[in-house]
């Protein structure tokens, strides 16, 4: 009795031929893409590492996603965000559509920064916190977000095997008292509204929006910028009823959602012709998927800011503070990291915008406590008090 198994077929002897083991290929990585280091979904940048760092612990703006940048007060901060953000994209290749501005805007968007103006320059060691070992970096959590995603950005961005392209950086740094060179790969297209007052103004802008992304090839990035959302400076007088700017926000989710790896969307909206107390102003908040504040500090909170500080210190003084009232994709699924509960600082300098938390000076009276900062030896341990 044989004891050959019974479910082996019978072959010829002739061997099938096998195929030659190659290397598993790398994913394909699109110019100013990278995973996100929550969940891995591809996020971009929005030309500000600060701002980067402010996106649910995403490190970027996820794709197809959509912000709104609301601004009080006559000055133009959320304006400068949106140069990076073109910036940004011209220069990782991206499609670029900015809404109601001109194309000289275009042409004043802000240059890339030198090499010496990247340098960090560190704090000096009397600087510390001079308190118990164990609470000497606890002024440092969350204190330099920019500092925290450059590492990140170098791990990703690291330097390329020996055969492989040269890979761009996911950030730039830019420049604002320079003009950005566009390269040749560069592709900016202005949509105006519609001025029929018979027709809905944005319908016109979404059907070329939506034609252009058909007609692009399907690894192509676009991002579509709204500065300053039913403004009479750029829009029609009836850009603001609902029926028209409802309509518009609906398309830019209906165009999100069609092309969720494709697109990313930036608004801004003034908050001195449309509080947030108003409930169009709430509609458009729903409708979006980062909602952000940016509130400017006066001119005398400044000059206090500017006093109160050391005059050997190079920080600048915030400019205003940043609330987050929406975080793009942070309920979907649990995905994303929520933020410290805690306020926000801006500054925006010639070279950067800065988010940092928000911290009050030291007050001017306590002389107890700036004698003791003033000196150059370590507290006594009889001095500390637990």
């Amino acid at each position: 009795m044989s004891f050959r198994k019974r479910n082996i077929g019978i072959s010829d002897g002739s061997r099938a031929p096998q195929l030659p083991c190659s290397a598993s290929t790398p994913p394909v990585r699109l110019p100013g893409v990278r995973p996100s280091a929550a969940d891995g979904r591809p996020v971009t940048s929005t030309g500000s590492a600060s701002l980067d760092g402010l996106f649910a612990g995403h490190g970027g703006l996820p794709l197809g996603t959509s912000v709104l940048l609301e601004e009080s007060g006559t000055t133009d901060y959320a304006g400068a965000l949106l140069r990076f953000y073109a910036a940004e994209g011209l220069m990782q290749g991206h499609h670029v559509h900015v809404v109601g501005l001109p194309e000289q805007w275009g042409r004043e968007l802000p240059g890339l920064a030198s090499e010496s103006s990247k340098k960090v320059v560190e704090a000096p060691q009397d600087d510390k916190m001079k308190i118990a070992w164990r609470y000497e970096r606890l002024g440092q959590h969350g204190a330099d977000l920019a500092a925290r995603d450059r590492t990140s950005v170098a791990a990703s961005d690291a330097a390329p095997r020996q055969g492989e392209p040269q890979q761009t950086p996911f950030c730039h740094t830019f420049d604002l008292s320079k003009r950005l060179v566009h390269p040749s790969t560069a592709w900016i297209k202005f949509l105006h509204p519609d001025p029929n007052p018979a027709k809905n103004c944005f319908a016109s802008v979404m059907s070329e929006l939506a034609s252009v992304m058909h007609a692009t090839a399907s690894d192509t990035i676009h991002r579509l910028i709204v500065p300053s959302l039913m403004s009479p400076a750029l829009y029609p007088f009836y850009s603001s009823l609902p029926e028209q700017i409802l309509s518009f926000q609906h398309s830019i989710r209906k165009l999100l959602a069609t092309y969720p790896k494709r697109l990313t969307v930036v608004q801004t909206l003034p908050l001195s012709l449309y509080p947030r107390s108003a409930g169009l102003t709430k509609w458009i908040e729903l409708l979006s998927d980062g909602v952000y504040d940016l509130t400017p500090f006066p001119h005398s909170a400044d000059a206090e800011f500017t006093t109160s500080r050391d005059s050997n210190t190079k920080e600048e003084p915030p400019q205003g503070l940043l609330r987050v009232h929406k975080l793009p994709i942070f309920h979907e699924l649990g995905s994303g990291m929520p933020l410290a509960d805690t306020d926000w600082t801006f500054t925006l300098s010639r070279r950067k915008f800065t988010i940092k938390p928000f911290n009050l000076p030291p007050i001017e009276g306590d002389t107890d406590a700036q004698q003791v900062a003033s000196k150059d030896e370590k507290p006594k341990k009889a001095d500390m008090d637990f």
